[in-house]
């Protein structure tokens, strides 16, 4: 029962998880979430058929019926369930994941997500402790194909590419499935890599984050002359990007770019989220144009209850994540990229390059996120906050999913792992000494622990 996460279900399947687990969490989630049909979709992975059948005998033997997308990508899951007013969803992915894995991610009405907090700990705990009692009437199964109403709905962003070189490196996951239906199948100006969906991942794995997963996409870009990149994880619900010169883009800065259409082009008001790890660069920027950052926990699960709470215009995360009011206050990496490519194709009209709007935007030296590895992970993140709030004047500091302090000329952030025993800490500074200093004096608190 590893695989419970604070966001999903994952894990390596058939190891951390198998389809018996599978079967008993579709039992018991219309119970959970008071549904009587559940919406259910699935990624192209090899274990992803046993697993989609297990689900739909748990669902259907609970006595609910079972609407099924096949092959989804996640957020087209979002757009169902809040479009068809679904109480109930389930897409079978491992997202950005090695092939080996596997799991779930779960969303109720509005397409909002089932975190460990909010019912994947009770779906745990009735898994752990209840009995399965077949109903005599079971479910049935229905097809559900909303496939080209999504891909109208993304066609409102997509902008005038016409003047723009672009490289797209698929990565052999689920945004194959649109993907073309929207830009078109390549021609001297639209250059695609690993496109077609394949579950074994051959190429490299979907996790753009890694920096030798996206070495295939930066020689494409510099080989083709792009003016960008761009780049899709496993299931198509985070996007990132590399500039013209091949080099990656941090994808919290994204964030900052993303205002040019939000709030200049649409003049739309009200706070933008970013997470505790974003570049206080991404809220300097969006100040002249309207925006007001507000910061909150890392993961979808807590993203998308938040910019709803707020009525947040838009936000994003680190690793990748966009989420926007216009598509349920969820998340997704297609609408992220037409987006991007639409502001990228404005700017290059004016005579700016991607690197240079990006360099407008980036005024701090970050370190990147560091891990450390510490199983006594609260007294090792209390003693290096405690160090820097005797030690200097904080102007800024928040205590939800680790720490953030911020101080005049340098910020850091310090969070527990969710799933493994690290530490994870990020700092920024104006200047590269100053943050070599601040890094050098964090791992030297740190060493006690490790």
């Amino acid at each position: 029962m590893g695989a419970f996460h604070a966001y999903d279900i994952r894990g390596i399947y058939n190891k951390d998880f198998d389809r018996e687990t599978v079967y008993r969490v579709g039992f018991f989630l219309p119970e959970l979430l008071k549904a009587d049909k559940v919406l259910v979709g699935r990624d192209a992975r090899e274990s992803s058929p046993e697993m989609h059948d297990a689900l739909l005998k748990g669902i259907t033997d609970a006595g609910a019926d079972v609407y099924d997308l096949g092959l989804s990508t996640t957020p087209m899951v979002y757009y169902a369930t809040a479009t068809y007013g679904f109480t109930a969803s389930a897409q079978i992915t491992a997202s950005h994941n090695p092939r080996e894995y596997n799991g779930l991610k779960v969303s109720r009405e509005n397409a909002l997500p089932v975190g460990f907090d909010t019912g994947l700990g009770t779906v745990k705990e009735w898994i752990e402790t209840r009995e399965i009692v077949v109903r005599e009437k079971k479910g049935e199964v229905h097809k559900l194909d909303v496939k080209n109403e999504y891909i109208a709905f993304l066609m409102k962003y997509k902008g005038d590419y016409s003047g723009l070189n672009i490289g797209m490196d698929v990565s052999n996951g689920m945004a194959a499935l649109l993907i073309k239906d929207i830009l078109g199948e390549g021609s001297d100006k639209l250059h695609y890599i690993f496109d077609e969906m394949d579950g074994t991942f051959p190429n490299h794995e979907a996790n753009p984050l890694i920096p030798e997963n996206t070495l295939d996409l930066r020689n494409l870009v510099k080989e083709k002359g792009c003016d960008i990149g761009v780049i899709f994880d496993g299931d198509a619900d985070r996007v990132m990007f590399v500039d013209e010169n091949s080099r990656f883009i941090s994808p919290d800065l994204m964030i900052a770019l993303l205002g040019h259409y939000f709030l200049e082009e649409r003049g739309e008001r009200g706070p933008v989220l970013q997470d505790i790890r974003s570049s206080k660069a991404v809220g300097e920027y969006l100040a002249p144009m309207g925006g007001e950052i507000h910061t909150w926990k890392v993961g979808r699960a807590f993203a998308a209850h938040k910019l709803r709470e707020i009525n947040g215009v838009y936000g994003g995360e680190l690793a990748g994540h966009y989420y926007f009011r216009d598509f349920f206050y969820s998340d997704s990496g297609i609408m992220a990229a037409l987006i991007i490519l639409d502001i990228t194709a404005k700017l290059k009209k004016r005579g700016v390059k991607l690197s240079q709007a990006i360099a407008a935007i980036e005024k701090y030296d970050n370190s990147g996120e560091i891990n450390f590895r510490i199983e006594k992970k609260r007294e090792a993140m209390d003693k290096v906050r405690e160090y820097f709030l005797q030690t200097e004047k904080p102007i800024a500091s928040f205590d939800f999913d680790g720490y953030r302090v911020e101080f005049p000329e340098w910020w850091f952030n310090i969070r527990p792992s969710n799933t493994e025993p690290y530490l994870r800490f990020l700092a920024e500074a104006k200047g590269a000494e100053l943050l070599a200093q601040k890094v050098a004096k964090v791992k030297e608190l740190l060493k006690e622990f490790e």
